[in-house]
C-alpha cells in the first residue's frame, strides 16, 4: 500500500471522459485541445492523447510541456510574452495567439510562417467569480473593439475566445455563441480557425452532447472556419482522488481530524474559491476534515462515515486534478502528494514522490 499523501489518477475514471470528447471531435468536427492550465500531469499524456488532438498553453514551460510530452498540435498563448521568451516559443508551437494588438505589433515580425491568432473578448462570460471572469470591469483579456480587431486582420488568421467557465447549460452556451456570431461574425468568417475556449462542461452526467455537436457544426460551417476547443475540466473531471490518512482526532465542540496533507498546499483551488472537498458522505458518524498546516482556515470539509474514525484510517477526496495538481505547493514544508496512476487493469503505480531535496531545490 503506497504511502500517503498521494493523488490518485484511475483511467478507468478518464477514459468516459475521453471518448465524449472522441465522439464530439467525431460528429462535430471541432479538435479538442487539453488545456495544460487545468492539468500538467504528463504521465497519463500517452493515453490521453489517443482522444485528443494536442495541447494549448498560457507560458513558455506550459507550451514546451505540450510538446515535449504530449505531442501532436501545439497551441501556444500567453498574457504577455517576454522579449525572451518569443523565439523559444515560436520553436515550439503550430500556432502562437497574442493577447493584444499590442503584443502582435511588437512580435509579429518574429512568428512569420507560423499560424498567428489574437485572443478576442466578447466582453460577457458565463463566470459566477470575479476572481475568474474574464470580462470583468477593465479585463486585460483580450480585444473586443472592432477597430483594434480590423487593424490586426491581414497579420492573423484565427482568433480565440474564452469566455465559459464550468458551463454545464448547453442553451446558455448556445445562446451567447449566437451573440458572438452576430456581434463578430463577419470578422470570424475572413478568418481560418477559432478556438471557443474551454470551460463548457460537456463530459458532464447529463450534458446534451448531440446537441453541443450540432451546435458546434454550423457554427463552424456558417463562419467557414476550423472549430477548437480546449477542455480543462471536462477533459478530467471525477478521473482522481487526493489520498490521505488520520493523523489525530480532536473534539473541540465537534470532532476534528485531522490529516496528513493541506487544502491549503494541495487542493488551493478550493480555499481561494471558498469550496469544501468532496468529502465521504456516508453513515452518521460526522468529523471535520482538517489539514496539518498552522493556517487556521486549513479545513477540507465536513464528512459523515459509517463507523467512527480511528488513527491510520484512509479517505479518499474526490475530484483533485483539474486546477489541484498544477497549484500544489510546499507551505509549512508539508511533504507534496505523490502521484500514482491506476491502469485500466487495476495496477496502481507511484510515478512521482517529492521529498526533502525538492523542498530545497524549489527555494533556492
Amino acid at each position: 500500500m503506497l504511502q500517503t499523501p498521494y493523488y490518485l489518477i484511475d483511467k478507468s475514471r478518464l477514459q468516459p471522459n475521453m471518448e465524449k470528447i472522441a465522439w464530439l471531435r467525431e460528429n462535430s468536427g471541432a479538435k479538442a485541445l487539453l488545456a495544460l492550465k487545468c492539468f500538467s500531469t504528463w504521465p497519463v499524456f500517452d493515453f490521453m492523447s489517443q482522444y485528443m488532438d494536442g495541447t494549448t498553453s498560457s507560458s513558455l514551460y506550459e507550451l514546451r510541456l505540450g510538446r515535449e510530452k504530449f505531442g501532436k498540435e501545439t497551441h501556444a498563448y500567453s498574457v504577455g510574452w517576454a522579449d525572451h521568451e518569443i523565439d523559444e516559443a515560436v520553436s515550439y508551437a503550430d500556432k502562437i495567439i497574442f493577447n493584444s494588438l499590442g503584443q502582435l505589433d511588437r512580435f509579429g515580425d518574429r512568428t512569420k510562417g507560423l499560424a498567428t491568432g489574437l485572443r478576442l473578448n466578447p466582453r460577457f462570460s458565463t463566470s459566477g467569480f470575479d476572481l475568474a471572469d474574464p470580462a470583468r470591469p477593465f479585463s486585460r483579456l483580450g480585444e473586443w473593439d472592432m477597430a483594434r480587431l480590423e487593424q490586426a486582420e491581414n497579420r492573423i488568421n484565427g482568433v480565440m475566445i474564452h469566455y465559459n467557465c464550468e458551463n454545464d447549460d448547453f442553451d446558455l452556451f448556445s445562446q451567447q455563441l449566437t451573440r458572438i456570431e452576430g456581434e463578430f461574425g463577419a470578422f470570424l468568417k475572413r478568418l481560418d480557425w477559432v478556438s471557443l475556449g474551454g470551460g463548457i462542461h460537456f463530459t458532464g452526467e447529463g450534458y446534451p452532447l448531440e446537441k453541443l455537436a450540432d451546435r458546434l457544426k454550423a457554427f463552424s460551417d456558417a463562419m467557414g472556419v476550423q472549430v477548437y476547443l480546449e477542455p480543462g475540466e471536462a477533459s478530467i473531471t471525477k478521473s482522481a482522488t487526493l489520498e490521505v490518512s488520520v493523523l489525530d482526532i480532536l473534539d473541540t465542540g465537534k470532532k476534528v481530524a485531522i490529516v496528513d496533507s493541506s487544502i491549503e498546499a494541495h487542493m488551493l483551488d478550493l480555499l481561494i474559491y471558498r469550496e469544501t472537498a468532496k468529502l465521504p458522505q456516508n453513515g452518521t458518524h460526522e468529523y471535520q476534515i482538517a489539514g496539518k498546516t498552522c493556517l487556521a482556515g486549513d479545513i477540507f470539509g465536513e464528512a459523515r462515515f459509517d463507523k467512527p474514525l480511528e488513527i491510520g484510517d484512509r479517505i479518499s477526496i474526490q475530484d483533485a486534478a483539474g486546477y489541484t495538481m498544477v497549484k500544489k505547493n510546499w507551505f509549512n514544508g508539508v511533504k507534496m502528494p505523490g502521484i500514482a496512476v491506476r491502469d485500466l487493469d487495476g495496477t496502481v503505480t507511484l510515478v512521482r514522490d517529492f521529498g526533502y531535496q525538492d523542498f530545497v531545490a524549489a527555494l533556492g
